[in-house]
Parts: C-alpha cells; sequence; structure tokens
C-alpha cells in the first residue's frame, strides 16, 4: 500500500492540532496589563508605593541632616520591600494554585 505524503506546511495559517482551537491573538497594552494584575494582587503596587514613599522621605531627610528620622526612613524602607517580595510570593502560589484547578 502507498501511503501518501502530508499535506506541505502552510505558514500563513495555524498547523490544525486534533481538539485545539486556536484563538484571535488579543494585543494587550502596558496599561491594560498593569490594571490587569494591579486588580489580581492589589498589595505588590501598594508595596512599590510605600517602599518608594519611604526612599524619597529617608533622602530627603538625610539632605536636611535629620540623621535619626533617615535612619528610621532606611529601615522602613526594607520593611516595605520585604512586604513587596511577600506579597509577591503570594501572588504567585495563587496564581499557581489557580492554574491547578
Amino acid at each position: 500500500m502507498a501511503q501518501s505524503s502530508p499535506p506541505p506546511f502552510d505558514p500563513s495559517s495555524p498547523p490544525l492540532i486534533e481538539g485545539f482551537i486556536p484563538t484571535p491573538l488579543h494585543r494587550e497594552g502596558f496599561r491594560d496589563k498593569f490594571l490587569r494584575k494591579s486588580r489580581e494582587n492589589p498589595l505588590v503596587p501598594i508595596g512599590c508605593l510605600s517602599t518608594a514613599g519611604a526612599l524619597t522621605y529617608g533622602l530627603i531627610c538625610f539632605q536636611k541632616g535629620n540623621t535619626h528620622q533617615s535612619q528610621l526612613m532606611m529601615r522602613a524602607r526594607v520593611l516595605a520591600q520585604g512586604f513587596t517580595i511577600a506579597a509577591i510570593m503570594v501572588g504567585v502560589v495563587a496564581t499557581a494554585m489557580k492554574a491547578q484547578k
């Protein structure tokens, strides 16, 4: 018996895979993606803003010569960074758990 050769590859159309229905490409802009990710895990932007705020205020205090307040703000910055990392990790775990269900 002679087997027929497979049809040639057509790069203009996606390959046909049994049981798979391709979805149209959706181009998501930076703003849309940022808002979607912020809604999924709102603690990360809060942590980033608190880190930036503590750093900025600490540098202002350092420039004015208030070293005690500047040192406190640098410690607050480290805590805010830790909070942000923890929020990212919680988001990663939550996303992984959602994907398993």
